[in-house]
């Protein structure tokens, strides 16, 4: 394609430059910030990259009214800050170039190289391939650069410096653009900074995400923060003066920062604790900077001798890091009046690698082994995203896989050689076969935690020592579907069933639909021949053995599959692309393969609901606030209208948390008065004493609906000695 008239011009006298941005602008500090890093030739190619980006944009303007050339510079600037190479500052200038002008890939290599070329394409939307719907488009948007990325991890670098930059200037957009963009942020990019270790990134995608979701919530905690400043400075400054006295006295050198915590970290404490701002009293934590890993111990010793700890919240994430590669010892401790501080101890690396992440290879130039270390974790992640893709995954199943492994809460687990394993909160055995390796997941019979066998469904937990035995002639077992979380387990399961024999797959997908049929009181021996004519005819199939088939391969979901035979047998004439109106589904709170209550808002009559279709489990059902759904908002057409049958015969669980003076015999005066109130302990845990007068008992309590739970917790108030009742609905994974 031939070069742009403005760029020609640009081109024909070299000592002419376009005309610059004023000396304050984002060009400027790109110009200082490549000088701190780069050689001058290599500057210079990044500007030739901005005088042909600063052509082909010319004229454009932002909804802000100001040039369009701005936008790729602010993102080369903030690339820059990462000490990206000049090759990522040129891909980062020419990111928009594609997408927006008559510019071609092909006119990119031509005058780039190939390098910046394949960046560039990595970054670049799939504008000119027609898809059915949006969120289709936008899956495969994000299955395109998550595989370029898997390449290379520069590509992953710009683009959220991209997204960083339109998060910040998101104001100039229509409301409802704002909430999707901050939505679809939050889901995949914040989660994919946290992943890649860019916590600094990370936090400001957070907080920008936060404002614009929740933009009342966000003035509102903003303005407490700011005025509660002046009230808790001096209270922070004798903590800080305290810690720094006392490593002192020990020898220890060190610097120590007092920060405040983000608004949407304290935001999600106020959810996790259920209590109002005025009850958040660690907005600050302290940051304790040492020379050596052996000085992180003896400060943390200091302190515990300086305040008393909290139990339980002691991590170390040096012995063990995160996935991500940070390293750090956390601990609570109980300061002046009685405060909770919370403090991290960590050395000069593993600051920078906290802060910078994946991204520390090129800031410092580090050859740091834990660098290197964090730089194959990463690597065996971007595989794992590849081998989804290869097991042949559709777009918006790449993106459920992804999603699973995004999620921040993470078990560490030991092979039987003692070797660490990460895996997703809520994993299986079977997810961990499949972690270590393809064959042992597809070849494994049994297992054993801690020397003892276990169901293969078992969920693992942090510390759990698994063993998986195997056997030669196993196979994959269809039902796993049914339990596992990571996106290898379920992509490996799902390849073996594509390979299985189509006899196997039309007895499968007849089994997974009548368990669907039983949801629906529907007898499977009802359905006849011109049933099955009509639904083959309309999902343009040819008989009732390839609807089966598409069942057990996935590709159908047995739940929507049964639904729409029962319309058929009612007479309602509904065609396939009907099928997303759907009349509500009335579900009488019994679970098997086809309907599920979610764990993670333990849904009980009364509660509003809705249901969402998952390829390999059925039904899920969560209430309609549970904090999980935003997690898949991007699949709305999945979402299902839900409602309760009248008067279901059954009790369902339901968590409280309840806060009670600390002294004999409380327990058994709760005991009594939930069986009073004709309701039955499923389970009970007792918080560790943190030496206050209050404690913390957690009941798994069964109910018949919300009226019954209501009236339990009202009557559990009228004990003296009981703080607070409230009902806790626990955040997992979801899908």
């Amino acid at each position: 394609m031939a070069k742009t008239a403005q760029y020609l011009k640009a081109e024909k006298d070299s000592n002419k430059e376009p005309p610059l941005l004023p000396a304050d602008q984002p060009d400027s500090r790109l110009t200082l910030l490549l000088k701190r890093y780069l050689k001058n030739n290599e500057i210079e190619i990044v500007w030739r990259a901005y005088r042909y980006s600063y052509a082909a944009h010319a004229g454009q303007k932002r909804r802000s009214g100001e040039d369009y050339i701005m936008h790729p510079v602010s993102v080369a600037c903030i690339a820059a800050a990462f000490h990206l190479d000049s090759l990522s500052i040129q891909a980062a200038l020419l990111h928009d170039v594609v997408e927006d002008t008559n510019t071609s890939i092909a006119d990119i290599k031509k005058e780039f190289g190939p390098q910046v070329a394949k960046l560039v394409e990595g970054l670049s939307k799939l504008d000119q391939i027609k898809f059915d719907d949006a969120t289709e488009a936008q899956a495969e948007n994000f299955r395109k650069m998550l595989l370029a990325m898997s390449q290379d991890v520069r590509v992953i670098l710009v683009k959220l410096a991209d997204r960083l930059h339109n998060m910040q200037t998101l104001d100039h957009l229509k409301p409802e653009k704002q909430l999707r963009i901050a939505q679809e942020t939050t889901d995949i990019y914040a989660p994919i900074a946290n992943r890649l270790g860019l916590n600094n990134l990370y936090q400001q995608l957070e907080d920008l995400c936060f404002k614009y979701i929740h933009p009342l919530r966000y003035k509102t905690l903003h303005k407490a923060i700011m005025s509660s400043r002046g009230n808790r400075k001096e209270v922070v400054e004798k903590i800080l003066a305290d810690i720094q006295n006392k490593l002192k006295s020990e020898n220890i050198l060190a610097e120590v920062f007092g920060r405040e915590k983000n608004p949407a970290s304290i935001h999600r404490k106020m959810l996790d604790k259920h209590t109002g701002f005025s009850q958040i009293y660690d907005i600050y934590a302290f940051r304790i900077i040492v020379k050596e890993k052996t000085d992180c111990y003896l400060a943390l010793g200091a302190l515990h001798s300086l305040f008393k700890p909290i139990p339980g919240k002691i991590k170390d994430y040096i012995a063990i890091p995160k996935a991500n590669g940070y390293q750090s010892l956390h601990t609570t401790l109980f300061g002046p009046f009685g405060m909770p501080i919370e403090i991290q101890i960590r050395t000069d690396n593993m600051h920078k690698l906290a802060e910078a992440g994946v991204a520390a290879h090129w800031l410092y130039k580090t050859k740091d082994a834990h660098v290197t270390e964090l730089q194959q974790q990463t690597n065996q992640w971007l595989k794992r995203l590849l081998e989804i893709q290869t097991d042949g995954a559709d777009s918006l199943e790449f993106l459920e896989h992804l999603k699973v492994d995004l999620f921040p809460d993470e078990v560490y687990v030991f092979s039987p050689k003692g070797k660490i394993f990460v895996l997703p909160k809520g994993s299986s055995t079977i997810d961990f076969a499949y972690a270590v390796h393809s064959d042992v997941g597809n070849s494994a019979v049994a297992a054993k935690i801690n020397q003892e066998l276990v169901p293969l469904r078992t969920e693992i937990k942090t510390g759990d020592h698994i063993e998986i035995v195997v056997a030669p002639l196993a196979k994959p077992n269809p039902a796993w579907l049914n339990f596992v979380i990571t996106g290898k387990a379920r992509a490996q399961i799902r390849s073996y069933l594509k390979t299985a024999g189509s006899e196997d797959l039309v007895i499968l997908g007849y089994s997974m639909l009548n368990n669907a049929l039983k949801a629906f009181h529907i007898d499977p021996d009802s359905i006849k021949k011109k049933h099955w004519d009509k639904l083959a005819q309309d999902y343009h199939l040819k008989n009732k053995d390839q609807i089966l088939t598409d069942i057990a391969l996935g590709k159908r979901v047995n739940i929507m599959v049964a639904h729409q035979l029962t319309s058929i047998m009612d007479g309602a004439k509904k065609t396939l692309n009907q099928t997303k109106l759907l009349d509500v589904i009335t579900i009488k709170g019994s679970e098997g393969m086809a309907i599920q209550l979610e764990t993670c808002c333990h849904p009980i009559p009364g509660d509003p609901i809705l249901g969402f279709i998952n390829k390999d489990r059925g039904l899920i059902i969560h209430t309609h606030d549970c904090p999980a759904i935003r997690k898949f908002n991007l699949d709305p057409e999945r979402w299902l209208d839900v409602e309760w049958e009248p008067n279901p015969d059954r009790l369902f669980k339901v968590n409280l948390d309840v806060l009670v003076w600390n002294e004999r015999g409380m327990l058994g005066k709760i005991a009594s008065i939930i069986a009073d109130s004709n309701s039955n302990i499923d389970n009970v845990s007792l918080q560790e004493s943190d030496g206050s007068k209050f404690a913390n008992i957690n009941f798994v309590v069964q109910v018949k609906d919300r009226i019954h739970l209501a009236d339990l917790i009202r009557n559990l108030r009228k004990i003296d000695k009981i703080s607070r009742v409230a009902r806790i609905k626990a955040v997992k994974p979801i899908g």
